[in-house]
């Protein structure tokens, strides 16, 4: 069985690696500083089981895992708070709390060989969904643009259009697709600054220049940058809620 070990701490990956001599049937086909190198090395070497960490520099191991098409198993390893302990256990993701005894190390890997395929992969994307709703992943969006990753600000997202299975994120930048669903946006973006104007578009309301009747109960939503989007009439009562008109 393929293992790799994602952790930007070497002391950390070591006692991974120590702990695993006790399988000879698990090999470590590769050990990763960061996110970047890990996205690598899970294409390249599609392991059975990912050690990763959380809290690592440029993208933290959530982010890392959304940009991975059918992400592996992982077990987690972290130093994270209590509130975030309880997302592992509800959606039935293993996860080690450092410094962790080689007693919980087992407890972990035996956990992982009784759980089935499907068992693995609905929790973790359970937990992905779950995390990216915290106020820890607010503020930024990660992409990959041409087999590189982007991290953007949210500041920098001017509106958001429904594309079939994915979403298109119009930035100064460019536009970007991410694999998700506008109701999962319309959740994980600060409501006070984005808001779903129309089934197809949620907008940047710092942006809005101003809104102009059309056809029927229905608006436009003129931005500064020249774009008109569409407004429906649930979409007028949000803006005027927040907007205070």
């Amino acid at each position: 069985m393929k293992v790799i070990i994602i952790d930007d701490e070497i002391l950390a990956r070591s006692i991974v690696k120590e702990y695993l001599q006790s399988y000879p049937d698990m090999e470590v086909v590769q050990e990763c500083n960061d996110g970047f190198e890990g996205i690598k090395a899970i294409q390249q070497h599609q392991p059975d089981l990912v050690f990763l960490d959380i809290q690592m520099p440029k993208i933290n191991g959530f982010e890392m895992l959304e940009l991975i098409e059918n992400p592996p198993a992982v077990i987690f390893t972290t130093a994270f708070e209590e509130y975030a302990i309880k997302a592992f256990e509800t959606h039935a993701v293993d996860y080690l709390l450092k410094p962790f005894s080689k007693e919980r190390f087992d407890k972990a890997i035996q956990k992982w060989l009784l759980q089935n395929k499907q068992e693995r992969r609905t929790g973790t994307e359970a937990l992905l969904t779950t995390q990216a709703l915290s106020p820890v992943q607010q503020n930024r969006v990660v992409v990959k643009d041409n087999g590189k990753v982007k991290i953007i600000p949210t500041t920098h997202i001017r509106y958001l259009e429904a594309a079939d299975d994915y979403v298109k994120i119009h930035t100064a930048d460019g536009v970007f697709l991410k694999n998700k669903t506008m109701g999962f946006f319309e959740e994980a973006l600060e409501a006070q600054n984005f808001i779903r104007i129309h089934r197809s578009y949620i907008i940047n309301v710092q942006l809005i220049t101003r809104i102009d009747p059309y056809e029927k109960e229905n608006h436009l939503a003129v931005l500064s940058i020249g774009v008109k989007l569409p407004v429906s009439k649930a979409g007028y009562a949000k803006l005027k809620q927040v907007l205070g008109i």
